[in-house]
Formats: structure tokens, sequence, C-alpha cells
């Protein structure tokens, strides 16, 4: 599986600006890839949907401290020990931040008209215990 770079190129830069305006984080972007790996256990990842022509999701995955790092910089400089309801919309809010400046950027640039859901933010944990869930609801009829 190939990765265009004229969709994954606006991600990194909103990504990219977002963090470093809104967290004061300087980041690192390196050769985008298709993840064929597993995530790590204590991954905190942002789950947005794209719309439109074109369709996909967006996963940004961090580290558990990172995550709470992040959040804590989003809310002030508030301590943040674990990752409670605030902690939590803060670290979604930062994922619509990107897509929002994503789509800002990117609109037109390929022809293509794009919108998103709302990002949600959720540990892996809570990522496998709702697709269990699901899978059970399914499997139930």
């Amino acid at each position: 599986m190939s990765i265009n770079v004229e969709y994954i190129n606006p991600f990194l830069m909103a990504a990219t600006n977002i963090i470093k305006d809104i967290c004061q984080i300087d980041m690192q972007v390196g050769k985008p890839y298709v993840k064929q790996t597993a995530f790590a256990d204590d991954s905190v990842i942002i789950m947005i949907g794209i719309t439109g022509e074109m369709r996909g999701s967006v996963i940004i995955a961090l580290t558990y401290n990172k995550a709470l790092e992040i959040a804590s910089k989003m809310m002030m400089g508030m301590p943040v020990t674990e990752l409670d309801e605030m902690a939590t919309n803060a670290i979604s809010e930062l994922g619509n931040m990107i897509m929002g400046m994503n789509l800002a950027q990117g609109v037109g640039a390929l022809g293509e008209t794009k919108s998103t859901t709302t990002a949600s933010a959720t540990s892996l944990d809570d990522q496998i215990a709702n697709l269990k869930k699901l899978k059970e609801l399914v499997d139930a009829g």
C-alpha cells in the first residue's frame, strides 16, 4: 500500500503547527508509513473520520505520558496526572484543531471536498473494550 503525500502532508503540517503553537512542543516529523504493527499498550489514540469525496480515518497515537503532557499544556499548565474526562476532552480538541487546520489548508488543493467527524480520544484498552462490546452485540443478533 502506498501513501499519497498530497493527502498526508497537510495532516503533518497541521499537526506540527498546532502542537508547536498550542502546546509549545517542537515535533519532529519522520517519513510517513503505513502502520502494520500493534500500538503500544500505553497508547492514547485520537480518531477522526473523514467524509466527503475523500473518505477514511486519521489516527493520531500518543504515549500515555505524552498525552498527559499535552493535556496539561492545553489546560494552561494545570497538572494532569490521569486522563480523566477533562484531559480526554483536551486531547480530543487537539485532534479537532489539527483537522480544522488541515481542512483550511487542504480544501481545494486536490479539487476534493473534505469534512470530518468530531475527534475522540481514548486509551487503547478502551478502544479494545468498545470493539469487544460491539462484536458481542453483532454476534447476539
